[in-house]
């Protein structure tokens, strides 16, 4: 029987677990903190589910007189502006964490019920592989007792952790990281968040959204750098316009508790200050003190883990996927990945990852979703591809919800119409951009979209009346 070891038990772990067991191997996964790794202990699971209570917060505060909504309320005449819902962030915090360990559990069981061994530990890969083609790896259980275990293939998918700024070390009170926040019993009465990608951004929005006053410190020009620059425009105007302190080009150097206060000190001398700060400046691989290079894994600049395009390292018979590979830190992703090394190595078929047909969300408030090429691959000239923008103030679901921001951005070819990308920004953008993606995985064209029944009123509607657009635009092209 094959026999396959597996460190590292997050999304790219336990699906290549599940896939390895189901084709007859003799799996073994060893993880340190639980099945889910850090997408469902400590990142992707929690963050959503906190958003999910902000979402809720959002969407009241924002719609509910508009919508004829009349909440009974003893607050008196001269503070009718005082917010009339409020959150509970202790217990929040503890939902978060319910939900998910719940998750863990249910992954850990379903990994056994295939088959698959788990073990608690740390492990390393020992030395070069063997003459009969096997690697040695080494596990270490919490109480320092080792076990050997010989695998004629191993996946490395150990995920990463938050970066940290030497002079802005994370204490777990006041200065926090992504993993600690949700150790808070109480609201921050002034979040200071440092870094606007995409967990900056998620978080700040988050917290403003429970009711405190943020600050995002961003080094960029804008928020969300790494995304369309039409959608990132629309999160930012609605982060200010909501009450959010957005300081674009503003580097942290150092942050410092000063009683029950936090200082944070910018690269141009400017000093905030805050109750609490969240320092979300990126991750770091997982990658240290595995033997990796002394097995023959090839390791980049930054740590990560270089891999084709069907999962495999440098070494013969080493595989890896998720997080620690620096390809695109996406638990779908790290899923698709950790499936391909198995099916690649088990000789079943198997299709190469293609980054191209990824769709990934932002969670904030109005979420961006993409898929495809981007609007910066277009302006880059990696592809030639005309795109139509169209508003969601101009969609009657949108109107009836109260919703003004938000757009539907499709990028097609320009002589056949085939859809390449896409862009939606609006509520529930991550269900939004499945049928755009589905066209872009298999080359349906603006026509064959705008061809298709939506429902009316829907916000999906938009999506057919973008390809109409392109499709009328295409023939009179030709014409």
């Amino acid at each position: 029987m094959t026999r396959i070891v597996i460190i590292g038990g997050g999304p790219g772990g336990y699906e290549a677990a599940l896939v390895g067991a189901q084709l007859g191997a003799e799996v073994t996964v060893v993880d340190c903190d639980g099945l889910g790794g850090a997408s469902v202990l400590t990142d992707c699971v929690p963050s959503k589910t906190l958003i999910a209570t902000a979402e809720v917060m959002t969407t009241f505060d924002s719609s509910y007189e508009e919508l004829g909504i009349i909440v009974a309320d003893d607050t008196p005449p001269l503070e009718q502006a005082a917010r009339v819902v409020g959150v509970d962030l202790g217990k929040v915090n503890r939902r978060v964490k319910r939900l998910a360990l719940a998750q863990s559990h249910d992954i850990t069981a379903s990994v056994t019920r295939a088959g698959a061994r788990v073990l608690r530990g740390r492990a390393r890969l020992e030395g070069q592989q063997g003459m009969d083609g096997s690697r040695k790896v080494i596990v270490r259980a919490a109480d320092g007792t080792e076990e050997t275990l010989t695998a004629d293939a191993v996946l490395i998918a150990t995920g990463g952790h938050p970066r940290e700024i030497p002079d802005a070390l994370p204490d777990g009170e006041r200065i926090l990281n992504w993993t600690q926040v949700y150790d808070l019993t109480e609201l921050p009465e002034e979040l200071i968040v440092v870094g606007s990608g995409v967990t900056g951004a998620e978080f700040a929005g988050a917290y403003q959204a429970l009711g405190c006053r943020v600050t995002l410190v961003s080094s960029r020009d804008r928020v969300l750098p790494g995304e369309d620059p039409d959608a990132a425009a629309v999160l930012e105007d609605v982060f200010r316009r909501r009450g959010m302190n957005v300081m674009a080009r503003s580097r942290a150097e150092s942050a410092k508790r000063v009683g029950d206060r936090v200082e944070v000190t910018l690269s141009d001398g400017r000093v905030i200050s805050g109750s609490h700060c969240l320092m979300a400046v990126g991750a770091i691989p997982n990658s240290a003190g595995m033997g990796l290079e002394d097995a023959g894994v090839r390791l980049k600049d930054s740590g990560h883990i270089w891999t084709d395009k069907v999962s495999r390292t440098s070494a013969p018979g080493v595989y890896a996927a998720g997080d620690v590979t620096g390809v695109f830190a996406l638990a779908s992703v790290a899923a698709m990945q950790g499936r391909i090394a198995m099916y690649h190595f088990l000789g079943d078929a198997v299709q190469p990852l293609n980054l191209k047909t990824v769709s990934s969300n932002v969670f904030t408030d109005p979420e961006i979703a993409t898929v495809g090429y981007s609007q910066a691959d277009v302006d880059a000239g990696k592809i030639d591809a005309r795109s139509v923008k169209l508003p969601l103030l101009r969609n009657p679901r949108a109107k009836m919800q109260g919703i003004r921001d938000g757009f539907v951005k499709i990028f097609c070819r320009p002589g056949t119409g085939i859809v390449v990308g896409g862009c939606v920004v609006a509520p529930r953008a991550s269900e939004l951009i499945h049928p755009i993606s589905i066209a872009v995985d298999n080359n349906l064209t603006v026509e064959q979209i705008a061809n298709a029944f939506t429902v009316y009123p829907s916000l999906s509607g938009s999506i057919a009346e973008v390809a109409r657009q392109l499709h009328t635009r295409k023939a009179a092209g030709e014409a």
